[in-house]
């Protein structure tokens, strides 16, 4: 077993990683013994303290164990996950919580952001193959699976989210884009009737799927409603009255209440408002904002029985409209 030390990473960490990465590759198996405390400091030219401190480590990890006449030993198998997601945000974090909630304590998470940073994605994939026993990602694009997550195998590699693009060979649990927002509309239909337009606010820089503009053209123009699709800023001109504004950024939310609020419009009455993506505050804001969303809670669930019970799992959320006095 060699232990590569890096001027980045403490001796006793690296000491730890390596030896939880011999159990994960099966190179040490429950009931191998390990080196004494003597030997390891011998074999790694480390101090007897850094041993024991790493074999301490692997044993709050639930990895090791140690008694008078076996000396140190495995005990368990290593249960280290990625979940690499895009960005944070409320529900984002409703799903880590919910996953994490459902793994046995034994189960260590690295939660990381990729920030739509195409590079950083890569690398972050790239440096973890190996590292982990299972992987659970949002990929970079809707419409392109990254070549790069073709190198972890099927097996350990769950997606989350995205998904227009060929994945009949993976596990996958995503939301619909398309048709989930114009059946989500056609449910709202009735209380969008006492408006006259229908404003969908997508900035050009988002990463929402581009796709989801035609299905929100394609319900106005089958129940015959005005409408405008903002991408940029210079474009907007302000909330006007009997218009109902359906906004995927927090961001632009908050604009249209405050210009809301400016102009004396009353939410759900003279302007209507649909957010994308459920989060607790918009229960409580102007007497509750409908929103469009799935589960993330529930996505997070999933992912946490992907991984324990191994099972492969192919499945499309349910994308359900929410309504409360906004529209």
């Amino acid at each position: 077993m060699t232990i590569k030390f890096t001027h980045s990473t403490s001796k006793i960490k690296s000491l730890a990683d390596g030896i939880s990465l011999s159990i994960m590759h099966g190179k040490l198996r429950i009931g191998d013994n390990l080196p004494s405390i003597n030997e390891a400091s011998s074999m790694h030219k480390v101090s007897r303290d850094t041993v024991f401190k790493a074999y301490n480590e692997l044993k709050r990890r639930g990895l090791i164990d140690s008694n008078p006449t076996k000396g140190y030993f495995v005990t368990g198998e290593v249960n280290h996950i990625l979940l690499l997601l895009d960005t944070y945000s409320a529900f984002k974090q409703n799903l880590y919580h919910r996953f994490a909630a459902n793994l046995p304590d034994n189960y260590k998470v690295d939660l990381i952001f990729h920030q739509y940073n195409e590079h950083l994605f890569e690398t972050i994939v790239r440096e973890s193959i190996g590292r982990y026993s299972m992987y659970v990602v949002m990929n970079f694009s809707n419409e392109n699976l990254s070549d790069t997550l073709k190198s972890i195998p099927n097996s350990k590699l769950l997606l989350l989210d995205f998904g227009n693009f060929e994945k009949s060979q993976y596990s996958y649990i995503c939301q619909d884009f398309n048709d989930a927002l114009y059946n989500c509309l056609n449910k709202g239909l009735d209380l969008m009737h006492k408006y006259k337009k229908i404003v969908f606010v997508f900035p050009e820089e988002l990463s929402h799927p581009v796709s989801s503009i035609d299905y929100f053209t394609k319900f106005c123009a089958e129940q015959k409603f005005e409408n405008e699709v903002i991408r940029r800023e210079k474009d907007w001109k302000g909330v006007e009255k009997d218009t109902a504004y359906l906004c995927i950024l927090p961001e632009d939310l908050v604009k249209i209440i405050k210009d809301a609020d400016l102009k004396q419009f009353e939410i759900g009455k003279d302007i209507g408002l649909i957010a994308y993506n459920e989060n607790p505050v918009l229960e409580v804001i102007k007497n509750g904002i409908s929103t469009i969303s799935v589960d993330f809670g529930l996505m997070g669930e999933k992912a946490a029985n992907f991984i324990t019970n191994k099972q492969q799992i192919q499945e499309y959320l349910p994308t359900e409209l929410i309504l409360r006095n906004s529209i």
